[in-house]
């Protein structure tokens, strides 16, 4: 016990009346030493001294006791009986009559129990035997200090799971519920149903349900304190997550419907904000029938704070109807959005057919009218929409990346690609965006013929049977488009199968008239005026006439008055009425309203989407930026091709602010575009270079990093022509974060090169950054060439024999360089990279004799760390960037 730090060794005569000379209260970062190395002159035991000061007259030596109680239980964890005094000392303690005695003890107690927690083999009933009273009657004491610290620590112990399910169920939760009671004291009240919420998300379902849940829908429905509904109201969607859709449409929904028509505004806008959690919890029905109505009149309230946070809450609101999965998409753990692998989208009765050449993506193209929507035969090709009774597939079509398109049941019948006809053809506007007329041989075969028709098929003679069943096929053609007739290209195809039609009659009468047949058909009985044809209303106008316009299908995934206040969100009118800031929320929200309406509705979002990217503040064109490569994800190529690459291009030319959100995700916007369009971009990535500011050299930095993704989506040809001249160029930038980077571009520049046979093109560039870097005028350039040896040879981006005849020789004559950091970073690349290869360490190799040669010189090179880079054994590791210490 001799060497325990002592907390209640005996004060001098000569302290104050603290028991310090030069410290106050407030010194709790330090030991207090002064306090502890005091020698004893009461012949105490360590024990017996703790126990004098615990309970002390002097109020600061008890608040001293208390604030070291975790190091006087580490000293004393080691005698078990020792160990149960001190912590019947902790219980006396708790029972002082000072409340910022109690308010120490009280901050002690959730480090207390870690410590406790990690000796549980030693003592398992320590924390609820001895703490665990005290933590629950504290909640109940009269001083607000102190129950607040309990608060604190009892979230904190909740927190970490360090509470035993059974002492909350039968201490803490009935306290709680005392409180809470409506006879209780307004203060605790608010204080009990703030731990009650969020004890709820912490808590076990059945728990909740049976103990808890009652008495927080009584909570919400408290008339006589404001405060108290406002924290059920703030805690609202973490309840409905914690006791699930069922208990939350049957007991919680009705008394949200009460809190977001409270008479307090504040209360109606703590409603709102929490409205996304709540609608998440709720089935599709409830979210549509009740909460949507629901949040127009939050939309519609009278006062401007409410509206406000509700259209802030509109678009997160709009998510809750989303099904990614009907879209093809998922959402992934670190929250980005991608494509749904096809085996985990396909239903029964669908086939999935692959397509892996770009051409193939390129021939589906959305309706000329309205890209968006797609009815009936008006759909990208390769990709068949089921019918109304059939369950919706949900993998994208043709997203441009080479993934599997799907096909419903029967093979999509379909004329082949135009770029398989005329060249002349390829870019033709009619085929561009014309659907492919259906194949309906195989429906018609399985169409029933009516018994009394059939018998007197069966009595005409052949011709005249076969002219009947044609006409018959085409009027069943005719009947099934009838319900795609706002489509232009369905009423091209009526068209077509009227004419057809009309001659299969016109022959069909013919044949009867020369075969001389008695028996006439009843309509032969009638006048020539009542003997007319009843063709479909498109097919009764004229047909020289001009289709017109295409009117969308309506949406039926968001409630349209919901959608429509999205969309009003545009309006300067509302940033008048509401919020200043409210087409920035409309931006930013977005790209998870598109997901939930699909592509086939994007229709109902474009002109909000070009409105938002010609917005005149700057942070919106900027939030868009930064969000249109996973729109681009959402919407595919054809629509991406569309509607989203104009807006692309403005935004590269935009704000510095604006291009790095850009520039930031070109990689992932730039891979969903087709060969022959990403292609185009390669004349605007010089652009990059220049900026407003020449100081922001993260962007620079951004854009070699960008560069170095890019690198895959195009063939070596355009990476020599377009790209090598970019990566130079980064090369010698001001800043050394930016070289560095780019000399990590040059390594992937030259891997792309050979890795795909471009051997001459990858000694030119060699040749080039000879001339460049080893030949520079300044070291810092020939420190890079050493640099980018390194590399190379770490990397193997380049065959050996290359290496040891384009750049070897060049390597090994920085070693008289005047410079020592670069001789220090030749050092290096030779003795920890080239000869860790086994191309260099291999007999008889005539490359091995020049490279130790070189290294030997060095070791006794005059330079202290040139030298010790050299040395056999190099004694510190190869640091990630070379000389980070090193100065421009």
């Amino acid at each position: 016990m001799a060497g325990i730090p002592l907390y209640f060794v005996d004060l001098q005569d000569d302290l104050d009346d603290f028991g310090f000379e030069d410290y106050g209260p407030d010194c709790e970062s330090m030991r207090i030493s002064a306090f502890l190395d005091i020698p004893g002159q009461d012949n105490l035991t360590p024990l017996a001294r703790l126990e004098k000061y615990a309970f002390s007259d002097n109020i600061f030596n008890r608040q001293i006791i208390a604030r070291g109680l975790l190091d006087v239980l580490r000293d004393f964890s080691s005698n078990e009986e020792d160990f149960l005094t001190v912590m019947e000392i902790v219980v006396r303690l708790s029972e002082d009559a000072e409340p910022t005695v109690r308010t120490e003890l009280m901050e002690q107690i959730p480090q207390i129990t870690i410590f406790l927690q990690e000796s549980r083999s030693h003592f398992p009933r320590a924390f609820s035997e001895y703490l665990m009273p005290i933590l629950v009657r504290y909640l109940t004491d009269p001083n607000n200090q102190v129950r607040k610290a309990t608060q604190e620590s009892l979230l904190i112990l909740l927190e970490q799971d360090l509470i035993d399910q059974n002492d909350l169920e039968n201490k803490v939760c009935p306290v709680l519920l005392e409180l809470s009671a409506p006879e209780n004291d307004d203060e605790y009240k608010v204080e009990a149903v703030n731990i009650i919420c969020k004890m709820i998300s912490m808590l076990g379902r059945q728990t909740v349900e049976q103990m808890l849940l009652p008495r927080f829908c009584d909570l919400c429905s408290d008339a006589k304190l404001f405060q108290v509904r406002k924290v059920c109201a703030a805690n609202f969607g973490e309840v409905c997550n914690a006791v699930g859709q069922e208990a939350t449409e049957k007991f919680l929904i009705p008394k949200f419907l009460e809190l977001c028509s409270d008479s307090a505004w504040g209360m109606r806008k703590v409603c709102a904000e929490c409205f996304m959690a709540v609608s998440y919890m709720t089935s599709s029905e409830v979210r549509r029938t009740k909460l949507s109505p629901l949040f127009i009149n939050l939309i519609s309230d009278p006062c401007r704070w409410v509206r406000q946070t509700a259209f802030q809450s509109l678009g997160p609101f709009i998510s809750t109807f989303a099904n990614p999965s009907s879209a093809g998409l998922y959402v992934k753990e670190d929250g980005t959005l991608s494509i749904r692998p096809p085996q985990e989208a396909v239903l029964p009765g669908v086939t999935i057919g692959t397509s892996s050449s770009p051409e193939s993506h390129g021939t589906a193209r959305p309706s000329q009218g309205d890209p968006g929507c797609y009815s009936g035969s008006d759909q990208p090709d390769g990709v068949s929409m089921p019918s109304a009774a059939e369950s919706v597939v949900g993998v994208p079509a043709s997203m441009g990346l080479g993934e599997d398109t799907i096909r419903h049941g029967r093979k999509s019948h379909g004329s082949s690609a135009p770029g398989e006809g005329r060249a002349a053809d390829v870019y033709n506007s009619f085929l561009y965006w014309r659907s492919p007329l259906p194949d309906i041989s195989e429906e018609l075969e399985l169409l029933p013929v009516e018994p009394h028709r059939e018998s007197e098929l069966n009595a005409r003679p052949g011709p005249v049977c076969s002219s009947y069943m044609a006409s018959r096929e085409i009027e069943m053609a005719i009947q099934s488009l009838q319900g795609h007739m706002d489509d232009p290209n369905v009423q091209a195809q009526v068209q077509v199968l009227s004419a057809a039609l009309r001659a299969a009659e016109l022959d069909s009468i013919g044949q009867e008239e020369g075969l001389g047949v008695q028996e006439r058909s009843p309509t032969d009985n009638k006048s020539p005026s009542e003997n007319k044809t009843e063709f479909p209303p498109s097919v009764v106008s004229s047909p020289e006439s001009e289709p017109t316009e295409p009117v969308p299908p309506p949406q039926d995934v968001v409630p349209q008055p919901l959608l429509d206040q999205y969309l009003s969100m545009t309006d300067p009118v509302r940033a008048q009425m509401v919020d200043t800031e409210i087409t920035k929320h409309c931006a930013y929200s977005l790209p998870g309203v598109a997901l939930t309406l699909g592509r086939q509705n994007w229709h109902c979002l474009k002109d909000t989407y070009e409105t938002l990217a010609a917005d005149v503040q700057w942070k919106v064109r900027r939030t868009l930026a930064f969000s249109i490569h996973e729109l681009a994800v959402i919407l595919g190529d054809q629509l991406t091709a569309a509607d989203l690459v104009p807006i692309f291009n403005g935004f590269l030319k935009d704000l510095d602010e604006v291009r790095i959100g850009v520039l930031k995700h070109l990689y992932d916007f730039l891979k969903l575009l087709h060969a022959d369009m990403r292609r185009e971009y390669l004349y605007q990535l010089q652009e990059f270079l220049t900026t407003d500011n020449n100081r922001n050299w993260r962007f620079r930095y951004e854009l070699a990093e960008q560069l170095i993704l890019i690198l895959e989506l195009y063939n070596p040809r355009d990476v020599y022509d377009y790209l090598r001249s970019i990566a130079m160029t980064l090369c010698s930038d001001k800043v050394s974060e930016v070289r560095w980077i780019s000399y990590k571009l040059i390594v992937e520049i030259l891997k792309k090169f050979f890795a795909n046979g471009e051997t001459e093109m990858g000694i030119n560039f060699i040749n080039e950054l000879v001339v460049q870097f080893r030949h520079s005028s300044k070291w810092v350039g020939r420190q890079a060439f050493a640099f980018i040896c390194q590399a190379v040879v770490q990397e193997e981006c380049i065959p050996a024999e290359q290496f040891v005849i384009h750049l070897l020789p060049s390597l090994l004559s920085l070693a008289s360089d005047p410079v020592p950091n670069v001789r220090v970073l030749l050092a290096k690349a030779l003795k920890q990279t080239l000869l860790e290869k086994a191309y260099f360490t291999s007999l008889g190799n005539p490359h091995v004799d020049a490279v130790e040669k070189t290294v030997q010189a060095m070791q006794l090179d005059k330079d202290q760390d040139v030298r010790f880079f050299s040395a056999a054994e190099p004694k510190r590791p190869l640091s990630s960037t070379p000389l980070e210490q090193s100065v421009d």
